[in-house]
């Protein structure tokens, strides 16, 4: 296995800091704590960078707030002193991990979004089913609390494997170490690093499912993860073989709720919508929800946004629905 050959000098260089906060600010401008920050830039970033060479710096506490995305969520939000520090580590860190993930593996990489993994989960089912000439079994899980439930030593150790600068590895944990949901576990969502971390975590069960499972038609995104075959009961064994490494080694549970074995041709809800052979159909909890936002904020942003995500599926009567809806309260 290659090793990184990003050490600690790269991350603290003042070059580095100053284009993590190009990227940074993209799109927070108008925020207050923002515009605080950028009020002694130069200032700040110098003494970002003192604090790490010298090695005094500590990662500071969170703001927590709440969401409904669409389920209820707990956000832990930091400074955006330590959030820049996180964007000069992904920038740096990132396109080495990124070469050290599977090819099925979706949700938070470059090119790699929802709706990519819904075309990859199309092309799934066509391969396994040999174009619906067979029954396309799938066996869909979900992680119990998985932000809440990463185990901390373990992403330390799967970090120590790649990294041979230790400042780095000891940063790294200076950044995992500032959050916990109990001792020793748990990152923050909110942090651009956590979801570095959630792939980098979740990167050996990929490969156990590749190598040692020999299980070619699996796609993840995030903690949500599918098997797909024309033979029950080999999804049963791959279930249980999972169960027991992702506990054994990853100390991690499956939610029992939302472990689902169900037919293509009788419907499979999966990243929103709601998969058939030859079609797929805007799940319903996804449809009210985007509703709602177009009633709650009638934005031209909005419609546009809702329009390009309903043309990954067969949603022709729902576009058309949508556009009367924006033309008539446009027009109000």
């Amino acid at each position: 296995m290659k090793r990184c050959e990003i050490n600690f000098d790269d991350i603290v260089l003042l070059e580095n800091l100053c284009e993590a906060w190009q990227e940074f600010i993209r799109g927070k401008r108008k925020k207050k704590d923002v515009q605080e920050f950028a009020f002694h830039l130069s200032d700040e970033i110098v003494s970002l960078h003192e604090e790490l060479v010298s090695g005094t710096y500590r990662h500071g506490s969170y703001h927590e707030f709440r969401i409904n995305d669409p389920k209820p969520r707990v956000i832990h939000k930091a400074s955006v002193r330590d959030r820049l520090l996180h964007h000069a580590l992904h920038r740096k860190l990132y396109p080495y991990f990124a070469s050290r993930f599977i090819a099925d593996s979706f949700s938070c990489q470059k090119d790699k979004g929802t709706h990519r993994a819904l075309d990859r989960f199309r092309q799934k089912i066509m391969s396994v089913s040999h174009n619906h000439t067979k029954t396309c079994w799938v066996l869909k899980c979900d992680i119990r609390k998985f932000f809440a439930s990463v185990d901390q030593c373990v992403l330390v150790e799967l970090l120590e494997e790649c990294i041979t600068d230790q400042r780095l590895v000891l940063l790294l944990c200076e950044i995992i170490g500032s959050f916990s949901t109990k001792p020793g576990k748990g990152i923050p969502l909110g942090n651009l690093t956590s979801q570095l971390f959630a792939n980098i975590y979740m990167n050996p069960f990929d490969y156990y499912v590749k190598q040692e499972l020999c299980f070619n038609h699996y796609i993840r995104y995030a903690d949500d993860f599918v098997f797909l075959s024309i033979n029950r009961k080999e999804l049963e064994v791959v279930l249980k073989r999972s169960y027991l490494f992702l506990s054994e080694v990853l100390a991690l549970d499956m939610h029992p709720d939302k472990v689902l074995m169900k037919t293509i041709a009788s419907g499979m809800d999966y990243l929103g919508w709601k998969h058939f052979p030859h079609h797929r159909v805007l799940r319903i909890k996804t449809k009210k929800r985007m509703m709602k936002r177009m009633v709650q904020n009638p934005t031209e942003a909005t419609f546009q946004s809702h329009l390009g995500m309903l043309g990954h599926g067969d949603s022709y009567k729902l576009q058309t629905g949508l556009r009367n809806d924006y033309w008539f309260r446009g027009h109000e």
